[in-house]
């Protein structure tokens, strides 16, 4: 009769607790910022910005959670509720859209001039609704050119403006912002291209007091999410084969998340209130869940691990090592290719649509996607990633993602429309994503010298999804900027294939000595561990998988 390991249930809760609580809070962060009138580009600059500082606090947090041995359980849950409180934070957000709407930081406009437009008023800059109501335009007739401002005159009616402008079927006043020569009229017709006002969103308080909740809450995030992933092999460290099972409490995480972003996008798009306040359903479903994450957390029984004497010594006299440096440039490169997908798949899609005609159906589209990658994808793969790592070794199963990870970004830039995408994340997400990272933290753990796992997860995290981010959205858009998405996807391709051949020359030959995963655990005197869902008698300890 099979038993199941209830030593490991509450990390099991934790990972779906967790993720559950951000799956209606992650996809949506970028969509709060435009709510409140933030625009694109300069949530581009914040979001490259994050992925620095997850370089530095990742160790850090890691480094006091291997110091402070007692106080693990304490940290872990403080960095929850934290986490939490700053994600809520967002329901006090002043909700302000722009009168004008934006797609994108700027737009190039084809309008029709009514009247010859004249110097803006010094009323309009003093004006309360200044901000919300005016994008600054640069426009162009023949050979002319002139600055202006673009006011959604009902927006500040005590100034009487009256509309000289049409675009579409919208009116607005335009005036100009520069004293000019006359300018001789020829036609009606001008190209204008508008843009928002960075004075404006800069001054903002709600600005300021977004980016705060949000820097303090994404870092909360992957910090805690790195702790996450050290506890739970400081677990397992006590059972037979405890590394192979990693993926097998991980894959809660993932279902978790993909039941509540379906459950959170439903109920918001039911929800009848408007702008940031139309979130509140997703923020209350994220505090439910941190609430029994927070009650998971405190019904963990950590195990008893040797400490270390100088922890920054024995992590420097690790990193010190071929093989370590070598890895951790190898997991930098494979957070570069997860940047460049995770923020330039949609976009490249979606241009593919407009050229295609799926433009109606792309937000279904991408949907499905998420779908096909969290619960068909990462699934499967984060519960068997265990035995793929044991019975090829870290090294051939990272050498096996990036060559996967080639195939999937070439096919990424040839769909020939948005719904193949749908069927390249289903069967490609697991086998790169999914199992990469699953490689990446148990390698984490199994080098780790005693007492410092929580310090090592936190370095190997950080150069994968902190510096490998940083540098993956900054490479990306430059490319995406020049090329355009199909031929910046087929030159990553080429990258992630090139990378696949280095790793499997330099790898071996860094290898100068072979690190075996820890010893020396000691479970929790109360409870017994039995393999998780393991039949009696007890099965011999099987073979630990290859470490390089």
């Amino acid at each position: 009769m099979a038993r199941l390991n209830k030593r490991l249930l509450p990390i099991k809760a934790h990972f779906f607790f967790f993720m559950a609580a951000m799956g209606p809070i992650l996809p949506q962060l970028s969509v709060i910022g435009k709510q409140i009138g933030i625009p694109p580009d300069i949530m581009g600059y914040i979001t490259a910005v994050l992925p620095i500082l997850y370089v530095l606090a990742k160790p850090l947090v890691g480094f006091l959670a291997d110091y402070f041995v007692n106080l693990r359980k304490f940290i872990f849950m403080t960095l929850i509720v934290i986490m939490t409180l700053a994600y809520a934070g967002f329901y006090f957000l002043p909700s302000s859209t722009h009168a004008i709407e934006l797609e994108e930081s700027s737009s190039l406009w084809s309008v029709t001039l009514t009247e010859e437009p004249l110097h803006c008023p010094d009323a309009l800059y003093a004006s309360k609704d200044y901000c919300q109501a005016t994008h600054q335009a640069e426009c162009s007739q023949q050979n002319f050119t002139f600055h202006t401002m673009l006011v959604a005159p009902q927006s500040v009616p005590a100034l009487q403006l009256s509309a000289n402008l049409q675009h579409g079927n919208e009116s607005y006043f335009i005036c100009l912002t520069q004293l000019t020569e006359s300018i001789s009229w020829s036609n009606s017709s001008a190209q204008c291209h508008v843009q928002h006002i960075e004075s404006c969103v800069y001054a903002s308080g709600k600005f300021w007091l977004f980016v705060c909740l949000l820097f303090i809450g994404t870092i909360g995030f992957n910090v805690t999410n790195s702790i996450s992933d050290a506890c739970c092999f400081d677990l397992l460290g006590g059972e037979a084969d405890g590394e192979s099972k990693y993926g097998a409490q991980r894959v809660w995480g993932t279902i978790g998340f993909g039941i509540t972003a379906l459950l959170a996008g439903v109920v918001v798009n039911l929800w009848t209130s408007d702008a940031i306040k139309s979130f509140t359903p997703a923020l209350i479903i994220m505090c439910v869940f941190s609430l029994l994450d927070v009650f998971s957390v405190s019904r963990l029984k950590m195990p008893k691990l040797g400490g270390s004497e100088s922890i920054w010594t024995d992590v420097w006299q690790l990193v010190r090592q071929p093989p370590i440096v070598t890895f951790l440039v190898f997991a930098t490169i494979a957070g570069i290719i997860d940047s460049f997908i995770i923020y330039f798949m949609f976009w490249h899609v979606e241009e593919v649509a407009a050229q295609t005609g799926y433009m109606p159906d792309i937000k279904l589209i991408e949907g499905l996607v998420v779908a096909a990658e969290c619960l068909a994808g990462e699934v499967p793969f984060f519960f068997y990633s265990g035995k793929i790592i044991k019975k090829l070794g870290y090294v051939h199963c990272m050498s096996m993602c990036f060559f996967f990870y080639a195939v999937r970004l070439s096919l990424i830039a040839w769909i020939p429309n948005p719904w193949y995408l749908v069927g390249v994340e289903l069967f490609f997400q697991g086998i790169t994503y999914a199992l990469c990272y699953t490689c990446i933290v148990a390698y984490a753990s199994a080098v780790a010298p005693p007492g410092t796992s929580a310090t090592v997860q936190g370095l190997m995290a950080g150069m994968d999804d902190g510096l490998g981010f940083s540098i993956g959205s900054l490479i990306g858009g430059l490319m995406f900027k020049r090329l355009g998405g199909r031929e910046s996807f087929k030159y990553f391709a080429i990258a992630a294939m090139c990378t696949c051949v280095a790793h499997i020359v330099l790898r071996p030959l860094s290898r100068k000595r072979q690190y075996l995963p820890k010893t020396g655990y000691q479970l929790p005197t109360d409870q017994s561990a039995p393999d998780e869902l393991s039949s009696l008698p007890s099965p011999q300890p099987e073979e630990l998988p290859k470490v390089y």
